[in-house]
């Protein structure tokens, strides 16, 4: 209880309005949440290509590649809210229905179609949004983590989100719980077997609801979360890359230029060059 009275740091939330930017699209380390009010030309998700796009709200993860034409002489067709994957791992958004969609997507884009009037307030809170991201208010934070709590309970009671969540104790459920855990234990649990550990399974069965659910293997996304990690430290932080492969729980600096490289083909200095 006590780590929900600490005032998480919103500064890094962006909300960017669509209109007239054709250079929208994933940025590493945020989870984008595209709302699309008025028809736009056409959306491009992977190799996924829709055309008059409109009244729609997509849900993309940074490891998704997308792009939107935003066309001529639309004055604001919508919004792209991008909140970092720290926030979205808040204990007050954590809970939130649309955090289970967002960790089991896998391959698959959660959207919503709203009705008429629920799309209108979505926008009302986007605007509200896009005032305080760029406002010096006292209590600024509260006030942004407040209405994002507030957009996503309103959409997991509004809105018919897809959901890949299922009962407790199914493999869905199973990689769920892995997926928080991966979040919250990553720079000290680095094995298959230490997670499967956690949730009291074998890691060979581990193996297989992950691979039943998401189309990889479990110890994938521990790696993707480590990398993800390191890129934002290497380049978004002044810390040394000593310091920072100790701060997540590398045995070396070799070790931890090793395993960058094996999985990025890019040295920490290249990485942080980039």
């Amino acid at each position: 209880m006590k780590s929900e009275s600490v005032i998480a740091n919103t500064s890094s939330v962006r909300i960017v309005p669509i209109s007239g930017r054709k250079n929208l699209g994933p940025e590493e380390g945020y989870y984008a949440v595209c709302w699309i009010q008025d028809e736009i030309p056409s959306l491009r998700i992977g190799e996924y290509l829709e055309e008059s796009v409109g009244n729609s709200l997509f849900f993309l993860s940074d490891s998704t590649h997308w792009c939107l034409d935003p066309g001529a002489g639309n004055t604001n067709p919508g919004y792209v809210l991008y909140i970092p994957y720290r926030l979205m791992n808040d204990p007050r958004m954590s809970r939130l229905h649309m955090n289970e969609v967002r960790l089991l997507a896998g391959n698959e884009i959660p959207r919503v179609n709203p009705a008429p009037g629920i799309a209108r307030r979505i926008q009302d809170l986007l605007e509200m949004l896009d005032e305080l991201a760029g406002s010096h208010l006292n209590h600024r934070d509260e006030a942004i983590l407040s209405l994002l709590n507030t957009f996503f309970i309103y959409l997991d009671g509004q809105c018919n989100v897809r959901s890949v969540a299922a009962e407790r104790n199914s493999k869905k459920n199973i990689v769920l719980r892995f997926k928080k855990l991966i979040y919250q234990r990553f720079e000290t649990c680095h094995e298959v077997r230490d997670y499967a550990d956690l949730l009291n399974i074998s890691d060979k069965y581990l193996n297989e609801c992950v691979n039943e659910v998401l189309g990889v293997n479990a110890k994938s996304l521990i790696d993707e979360q480590r990398i993800m990690r390191s890129r934002h430290l290497l380049k978004f932080s002044d810390k040394a890359i000593k310091e920072i492969s100790y701060e997540l729980g590398f045995s070396s600096p070799d070790y931890f230029g090793f395993f960058l490289k094996k999985h990025t083909g890019m040295t920490p200095t290249m990485i942080r060059r980039s």
